[in-house]
């Protein structure tokens, strides 16, 4: 046990809305994956039970009005925590600090504490892994090569009508709770990206609803395929999604030599090529280190404090 139970259930809730909160910064960034940030921070399982306690048994006892029931069934205590600094990120970065902007303006320290948070996640992971054999070692290049692949495409003409917004909601969320493919970076593939942000700043109700019934479709069948995998073939999928890490560390190195397109007004990176750093730049090279550096051993302690938690039974 890691304890969380122990903790007072208003603290619970703050910890799982800042939680959300770097769920939701990182969705908003082209190749980081919300699923990976609920990896690093150690709440992935947790997210795929609460995803599924929306169930038929729920769906019956809302279409019978049994509001008792369909409000106990879900796991709402971790779930509307979460979604509040979901939606308060989502809120904060593109009304209060564009990250989109910040981004193209200062990419490296951004992507630099990204960069190390992710890094350390596949260090735990590896750990736990332990690679066993050629096995392992091809279901771990299967993954790398998967999300290389995905990484490496370039985004195409799409239309703006209802039906395919919902289509790529679908596809983004399924990236998004997917750790090592970022639902941001499928919504620029779908050429949707500066669509959906528009929409969601301005609240515009005809390209949110559709994208919000094809995200919640997607997140109920995607969420208990990938828990049906994990409880059968636990060791090859995470092996999997250890590769799907290690590739996306490509695409979100801080040195970059970036390609950018102009999106329906907006500034995008369209193509991305890594680069040695310059250590001479002084002040931006140190900062983007320290940064990295912040960020892996930020993973690697919260880690060892999980560890030392359940090895008490805390």
């Amino acid at each position: 046990m890691s304890g969380e139970g122990d903790r007072p259930a208003p603290l619970q809730a703050l910890l799982t809305a800042l939680k959300g909160f770097c769920m939701g910064a990182a969705d908003v960034v082209p190749g980081i994956s919300g699923g990976t940030m609920a990896f690093v921070l150690g709440i992935y399982p947790q997210l795929l039970a609460a995803i599924r306690s929306f169930d038929l048994a729920w769906l019956g006892a809302l279409l019978r009005l049994d509001l008792a029931t369909a409000l106990r069934r879900p796991h709402l205590p971790f779930l509307l925590p979460l979604l509040t600094g979901i939606g308060t990120a989502l809120w904060f970065f593109t009304h209060v600090i564009p990250l989109p902007r910040l981004l193209r303006v200062h990419p490296e320290p951004v992507y630099g504490l990204f960069f190390g948070l992710i890094g350390g996640s596949v260090l735990v992971l590896w750990r736990e892994l332990r690679i066993r054999g050629l096995v392992d070692i091809g279901h771990l290049l299967l993954g790398a090569g998967l999300a290389a692949l995905v990484l490496n495409l370039v985004p195409v003409a799409t239309p703006e009508t209802w039906w395919f917004v919902m289509f790529s909601g679908s596809l983004a969320i399924c990236a998004m709770i997917l750790p090592g493919i970022s639902g941001s970076y499928i919504l620029l593939l779908l050429n949707k990206y500066a669509y959906v942000l528009e929409a969601v700043g301005s609240f515009d109700l005809r390209v949110l609803l559709p994208f919000a019934v094809g995200a919640a479709a997607g997140l109920a069948l995607f969420s208990r395929l990938l828990s049906w995998l994990l409880v059968r073939f636990y060791h090859p999928v995470m092996a999997v999604i250890t590769g799907f890490l290690i590739a996306s560390l490509w695409r979100i190195w801080p040195w970059q030599e970036r390609i950018y397109a102009s999106v329906a007004g907006r500034q995008v990176p369209l193509q991305s090529h890594p680069r040695w750093p310059d250590p001479a730049a002084g002040g931006d090279f140190v900062l983007v280190v320290a940064l990295a550096a912040g960020g892996l051993l930020l993973v690697l302690a919260v880690d060892a404090i999980a560890r030392r938690l359940r090895a008490s039974g805390g």
